[in-house]
């Protein structure tokens, strides 16, 4: 009964969860901070915090924002930046407050910095020239992708399922098939084939970012 016990509460603690955090970007005056990228940086020193370098989400038209990263029992108290148009804001990673909260922490930015005054024809402008910009993206990314076969079946809506290898035998399945695989193939607990999988899509992620 000691030996099962032990391995539960080793399963739970490497086990990964998603940490969420939501705010609100303004301006020194209260004005919101629209469509800007909000981004992960790193004190000096923090080690932990490398694998979370770079992750980066954006405000939307009303300077709202959610970042969300995976996170294990080791990083918590980790120490992170919060960057925003040059600006940055300190972060602690609290696990308890994310489950009392609810699965989410609220912590909204203000700038120091006004926005940019910016004349009606130099925003007209600036929309135009983003609009041929992005024409120009389109047209060019969708030659380079009809030019292969590959391309041409994406184009069609065919795209190919995101693999994993099994950390058990090293087959390489599905993204979306790994679980069933544990389960059936190699008659996995679904507890212990779910922490597995878990463990597998962490890997995908921490490479991502």
């Amino acid at each position: 009964m000691l030996p099962i016990l032990v391995l539960t509460l080793l399963s739970v603690t490497v086990s990964a969860e998603t940490y969420i955090i939501t705010g609100r970007a303004t301006y020194a005056d209260n004005s919101q901070v629209q469509l800007y990228d909000i981004t992960i940086d790193c004190e000096p020193g923090e080690s932990n915090c490398l694998q979370f370098n770079g992750a980066t989400t954006q405000t939307d038209r009303y300077g709202n924002f959610t970042l969300a990263i995976g996170v294990d029992e080791s990083d918590d108290g980790t120490r992170i930046l919060l960057k925003l148009r040059g600006e940055e804001f300190p972060h602690t990673i609290d696990l308890d407050l994310l489950e009392a909260s609810g699965g989410s922490i609220t912590q909204d930015i203000k700038l120091e910095q006004y926005p940019t005054p910016a004349s009606s024809g130099f925003g007209s402008g600036c929309c135009l020239l983003l609009f041929v910009i992005m024409a120009l993206y389109a047209i060019t990314k969708t030659a380079r992708m009809l030019s292969t076969p590959q391309g041409r079946m994406e184009f069609r809506g065919f795209k190919p399922a995101r693999t994993l290898e099994c950390p058990t035998c090293g087959e390489v399945v599905a993204q979306h098939q790994l679980l069933k695989h544990l389960v059936e193939v190699h008659d996995m607990e679904l507890v212990e084939a779910g922490e597995l999988t878990g463990k597998a899509m962490r890997t995908i992620w921490s490479e991502e970012e």
